[in-house]
């Protein structure tokens, strides 16, 4: 069976299907629709075939389909047919958490991802998949993400955000102790080394992870 990928985050939407080797992407920002994502989809894949789409969603995904509308993004995605617009199955997973299911070896991996927000989500033995609000819960004077997100960076500098993020990794390794920790996101290369026991987590594995969806790995 070959399906097509779909990684939608606040800046960019990247797409690979089964066979190819080349990802195509285009811009998605704050305005952007899920009938817009799915126009736009359908006319960078021209050309390839597929049998079953998997989406990595920016937001809560529950029984299959968004239940909050996603904070980088427009409005329009808790109630959309995405099956219909598509013409395929479907199946819907948090982006963070697809994301750390392609970087999953075989131990309990918590996978933190730094991009226009802070993505979370766990993978536990056996490929089960936790997606993870964590980005919101309360942290000194705001949130997680508010200290280690894209504004953060701008704001304060890198110097500054990074040191926010090795307290912020230090103090969820702590709490949820992991055996395996993933720093992934198109921000992680602004880090000038990763903090103890993390390795770098590749964007491109976000696609195995769609794959992997359909492969029966997760559970």
């Amino acid at each position: 069976m070959n399906v097509l990928v779909i990684d939608v985050g606040g800046s960019h939407i990247k797409i690979l299907a089964t066979g190819q080797t080349e990802a195509r992407r285009m811009d998605s920002g704050p305005s952007i629709t899920p009938s817009e994502m799915v126009e736009g989809v359908k006319a960078m894949a021209e050309g390839w075939s597929y049998d079953a789409v998997a989406i990595g969603y920016p937001g809560v995904v529950k029984n299959n389909r968004p239940v909050r509308e996603p904070y980088n993004l427009g409005k329009g995605w808790v109630d959309f047919d995405f099956a219909g617009a598509f013409g395929r199955p479907i199946k819907i997973i948090n982006d963070a958490a697809m994301q750390a299911l392609g970087d999953f070896k075989n131990e309990k991996l918590l996978f933190l991802g730094l991009g226009t927000g802070l993505g979370t989500a766990m993978v536990l033995e056996g490929g089960t998949v936790l997606a993870m609000e964590l980005a919101h819960l309360p942290y000194k004077d705001s949130t997680f993400e508010d200290h280690v997100g894209e504004q953060a960076l701008e704001h304060h500098g890198k110097k500054e955000w990074r040191k926010r993020v090795a307290d912020v990794v230090e103090r969820l390794v702590a709490a949820l102790d992991p055996d395996d920790v993933v720093i992934g996101g198109g921000n992680v290369k602004h880090l000038d080394g990763l903090p103890p026991g993390c390795r770098a987590g590749e964007n491109s594995n976000a696609f195995i992870g769609g794959f992997r969806l359909w492969e029966g790995a997760a559970k």
